[in-house]
């Protein structure tokens, strides 16, 4: 058992968390804790289980694949709890936004049920677009943005939902070097802004150490290999 930080009230806590197929493990058991504001890396490599273990702190683990352990958000168990009602949010490698919709409505999808005057949540919707310097794009086809911009709303959507931690399977994957670095640090500066428990999983090294929280890593066979604290890169804010 690997333990990372200390444990908190606040923020996104696993205690034992363990995956199996078939019966037979191949991940795990992992504790660890993980602070509002904190980004904590998962690293290892592809098959040792990192994408099957967000799906399991969300709510949308493979039913061939069975879990076991507490998943703790803010000091509350929602592993029994639907997807929808954990608050947690993801960010894939791909951006997955409606071809169908504009900018604007893919963000609308993920404003919460609750917000239903019109005109709130057109506020809501330019307010977010305004602060990623995309005020201009609320009518904009998906199809006409470059890979950061796309990158940018496939984020501001997850955040409009307002969840309560942020996990990231390996989003920078598929971006280009240098487009990789600024929207890193956008990420990671709307997730300290928000004050977001963040668990990344990647398998580039600089991921790791422009997140600069703790590391943890797996080896192939899903065993647990050791928790280490990465610094980050000192960086100036750009944006994708």
């Amino acid at each position: 058992m690997t333990v990372v930080s200390v444990t908190r009230d606040y923020g996104l806590a696993l205690r034992q968390v363990a995956l199996s197929h078939g019966g037979r493990r191949f991940l795990g058991p992992l504790s660890l804790d993980v602070a509002p504001g904190e980004v904590v890396t998962v690293m290892g490599p592809s098959g040792c289980g990192k994408s099957s273990l967000l799906a399991f702190v969300c709510g949308t683990l493979d039913p061939a694949l069975s879990g076991a352990g507490r998943i703790l958000l803010n000091g509350a168990d929602i592993g029994a709890r639907p997807p929808e009602q954990r608050r947690v949010g993801i960010l894939f490698q791909d951006d997955l936004l409606f071809p169908h919709l504009s900018v604007a409505g893919n963000l609308a999808f993920g404003l919460p049920p609750a917000m239903r005057d019109r005109k709130a949540r057109r506020a809501r919707i330019e307010e977010a677009l305004a602060e990623a310097d995309m005020a201009e794009f609320y009518d904009r086809d998906p199809a006409t943005l470059s890979g950061g911009q796309r990158a940018r709303v496939a984020l501001l959507r997850t955040l409009l939902s307002e969840p309560c931690a942020l996990l990231l399977d390996e989003p920078f994957a598929k971006l280009d070097v240098a487009l990789r670095a600024r929207f890193r640090s956008f990420v990671f500066d709307h997730a300290r802004a928000q004050e977001l428990p963040t668990l990344l999983v990647t398998h580039d090294p600089q991921d790791a150490a422009d997140a600069g929280g703790p590391v943890i890593e797996i080896d192939a066979a899903g065993r647990l290999l050791g928790g280490k604290q990465v610094a980050a890169n000192q960086r100036s804010p750009q944006r994708p």
